[in-house]
């Protein structure tokens, strides 16, 4: 019995594992910004990778923390945006801003943002990546808390061993609307308009 051992094995020892994870992760993130003239073979659909489905469920926690590293930087880099400078870099200005305090402040206030920056550099091994995840992801999912990802799958079996399949995709793009739910009308008994129809009944039934 496998006891306080969690997750999958997959049929792989755990570098190779911790490799096809990385890949995987890598490859998620990258599809969420497909560029216009992308060469052929490119991801038709942004922000979605076709798996297996003991596969994307062993993804989707990893995806999920690190798109909670670049929500967490976004505090940190908006702190140190007013200690920053837009000078180029090496230039004079710039060199009197990096002698200043004022590039102090911008380095303690950056430095937790650069840490999980490191981290998820750590995590993917993908510069690429990082900065998608950083510079778009982040801010997508600035407001929501968890549930970044969805799994659906797919009914058509995988050619060659009929595995399971499933894709992975962001949240926010494709959601399904849900339907409001139609109530049945309710009748409000109206004194003023019940009259009127009282008077012509009693009516009707004296000329009877």
């Amino acid at each position: 019995m496998r006891h306080r051992n969690r997750g999958r094995k997959l049929g792989r020892n755990s570098s190779h594992r911790k490799a096809m994870f990385r890949n995987m992760a890598a490859s998620l993130i990258k599809t969420a910004v497909i560029p216009e003239d992308a060469p052929v073979g490119s991801p038709k659909v942004a922000g979605r990778i076709v798996t297996t489905v003991p596969k994307a469920k062993e993804l989707r926690p990893i995806i999920e923390r690190l798109i909670t590293l670049a929500r967490k930087a976004i505090a940190h880099e908006t702190a140190a945006s007013e200690f920053a400078t837009d000078a180029a870099r090496q230039s004079e200005e710039w060199k009197q801003w990096r002698a200043s305090e004022t590039w102090q402040k911008w380095a303690q206030a950056m430095a937790p943002a650069v840490d999980y920056r490191r981290r998820a550099f750590a995590a993917l091994r993908d510069q690429e990546a990082v900065s998608i995840l950083f510079g778009e992801l982040g801010p997508r999912f600035a407001e929501r808390d968890g549930g970044y990802t969805r799994i659906v799958r797919l009914p058509q079996r995988r050619l060659g061993d009929a595995g399971e399949q499933a894709l992975i995709e962001f949240v926010g793009e494709r959601d399904r609307v849900k339907r409001t739910v139609r109530t049945a009308p309710t009748v409000v008994a109206n004194a003023e308009a019940a009259a009127p129809a009282a008077v012509a009944t009693e009516e009707a039934a004296s000329e009877e």
